[in-house]
């Protein structure tokens, strides 16, 4: 069995004999010696062949990736490479063993890759062999051990709960698993253990965790992956003080053990509604301000028809101010940035530029002497600013300016990217309307306690005992305090429009439950690839994903999804239409 990790030598192991294993990651044949860089999964030695060793003509034969066994005694070397961590030190060979031959690479895994992402993901498992993802991998094995550790210290206990599972279709798509024994019936891969580890309580486990896999049906995109993992716990007895102190030590220690970076607490914390006013989004980057303004009210009585007509059509006005900028952005510039809110709806980017201590460009001949003047005021604008300006429906005005001010943060550099802000985003709505459905539909999901039980019949102003936490701009988690009472839990229902029936056919099992003494419950879920994805300083989550599927759910190696032959679909009583 291996041994030694051929990354952990150093002088201290200076005289010593030892056995590696590993890959040829380099080969130079000097004329006369030859060395080799020696891979493991703990990083590369050197190691050296002398022309008089009787291995030197076999050694002539190794090319890269080459598997070798090596035997040898650990040397200082005389030309140092102090960039790793075993540049002090090389291998004298006594004897060396090919294991195994490998043809050329199809891809480059040394250095950085320019490599394709489609190739490289065909052949992942040369892809994995590169030292930036091994790292990565080490990274979320290290948060996971982490977790595990602080959960069972406070008393957790680890459950598994159900793959196959009946479908609830409220959220994204159900993935379904056909029954074969029960033909025309379908199983659902779970999108969240939810509903049982919401049993799991009234089971009287009382503090449950899982590092979960969970799989939704939803469009991809660069931190969302089909099948996914789960940091998932559940605690009765509790409330919203109980999580965010449970949790936020647990990051604390997770920063410690994997950054070694000892964060504050209690993390901040902001309501949704002014998080959405304040950045446009309900998961802030709070690494930089640039702050959404609000100047409806500047224009309540303007003339200027685009203003006019959104403010009538109860709509709202907003502005980015971009300090002493004015001159970094030409006329392309802006219209670069309008073509980028578009993606998101907006109609358009009004803009102006005070210079001179006047306004010109864009929209400046549209406003009056009054209207610049309460703007210079409540922005307090300075010379050589630039105002960018979005009108129109709340929903579109926040998620347009707020991606810009993403795309502003890192176009101007103003993110300080050694920071890692977490916070906890609160009262976030009970219900959002779905054009589609055209009803209100859960925000959260369906078993999440509403804060006041009396606004139910108002969806638009009704909130929830619900929060997110959220790293550097992305969510990390989602949870709320649970219904646990089935007379709250049937008011939902009709909130929602879920008739009696409907709630038996999909929740039936969850409502008997709480016929038997159910507590008081609460959780949250934490995505294990995105903590690992911002702890490992990527923005592709398929880098912290061993075997990712692509933007259109395939797998490029594996060539799943794939066709299946007639007899399996006539099995399970499936005919393609």
């Amino acid at each position: 069995m291996k041994k030694y990790n051929n990354g952990n030598f150093n002088l201290s192991n200076l005289g010593q004999f030892v056995t590696l294993y590993g890959w040829v990651a380099k080969k130079r044949d000097l004329g006369g010696l030859i060395f080799i860089d020696l891979r493991d999964r703990s990083g590369i030695i050197q190691i050296v062949i002398n022309p008089e060793n009787d291995v030197y003509n076999k050694a002539l034969e190794i090319k890269n990736e080459y598997v070798l066994k090596v035997e040898g005694k650990i040397v200082e070397r005389q030309s140092k490479n102090m960039d790793i961590p075993t540049g002090e030190i090389e291998v004298e060979v006594s004897d060396i063993e090919i294991l195994n031959t490998s043809e050329p690479l199809p891809i480059e895994i040394s250095g950085e890759t320019l490599s394709l992402e489609d190739t490289r993901l065909k052949y992942r498992y040369l892809d994995l062999r590169r030292p930036e993802l091994k790292k990565n991998f080490s990274i979320r094995h290290a948060i996971t051990k982490s977790v595990r550790n602080y959960l069972e210290e406070n008393d957790f206990i680890e459950i598994e709960t159900p793959i196959l599972n009946k479908s609830t279709p409220e959220g994204a798509r159900d993935y379904l698993v056909p029954s074969r024994v029960n033909k025309g019936s379908f199983y659902a891969l779970p999108q969240s253990p939810q509903i049982f580890k919401q049993l799991l309580m009234v089971s009287g486990f009382e503090r449950y965790y899982q590092i979960a896999r969970c799989f939704r049906d939803e469009d991809l995109r660069a931190d969302r992956q089909p099948e996914f993992t789960q940091i998932d716990m559940e605690m009765s007895f509790a409330d919203e003080e109980d999580i965010f102190t449970l949790c936020e030590g647990m990051f604390k220690k997770v920063m410690l053990d994997v950054k070694n970076i000892d964060i504050s607490t209690p993390f901040p914390r902001l309501k949704y509604d002014d998080s959405m006013k304040m950045y446009g989004t309900d998961k802030p980057d709070t690494r930089f301000e640039l702050l959404l303004n609000d100047i409806t009210q500047v224009f309540n009585n303007t003339e200027f028809t685009i203003f006019k007509n959104t403010i009538q059509n109860k709509g709202i006005i907003n502005c980015l101010v971009i300090k002493n900028s004015a001159d970094k952005y030409s006329r392309k510039n802006i219209d670069e940035l309008t073509e980028f809110v578009k993606k998101y709806d907006a109609k358009g980017l009004a803009w102006l530029k005070y210079i001179d201590d006047n306004f010109n460009g864009g929209i400046a001949k549209n406003l009056n002497d009054v209207e610049t003047s309460e703007l210079k005021n409540k922005l307090n604008l300075e010379n050589n600013d630039l105002i960018l300006i979005v009108a129109d429906k709340p929903k579109i005005v926040y998620q347009s300016l707020g991606a810009l001010r993403n795309k502003l943060g890192k176009d101007l550099d103003l993110i300080d990217k050694s920071k890692y802000n977490f916070l906890w985003i609160t009262d976030f709505p009970m219900f959002e309307y779905s054009e589609i459905e055209k009803r209100y539909m859960s925000a959260h999901h369906p078993f999440t306690m509403p804060k006041n039980i009396d606004k139910l019949n108002d969806p638009e102003n009704c909130y929830a005992r619900a929060y997110d936490s959220v790293l550097n701009g992305y969510e990390l988690a989602s949870g709320s305090v649970r219904i646990h009472d089935r007379k709250i839990q049937t008011k939902v229902f009709e909130a929602l429009k879920i008739s009696d029936e409907e709630a038996k056919t999909k929740f039936g099992f969850l409502l008997e439950a709480f016929k038997y003494g159910a507590p008081p419950h609460i959780g949250i879920a934490f995505g294990l690839e995105r903590l690992t994805m911002i702890l490992a300083d990527t923005d592709n989550i398929r880098d912290v994903v061993a075997f990712p599927k692509t933007a259109s759910a395939s797998c490029l190696m594996s060539e799943a999804p794939s066709e299946v032959d007639k007899k399996q679909l006539d099995e399970l009583g499936i005919k393609i239409i």
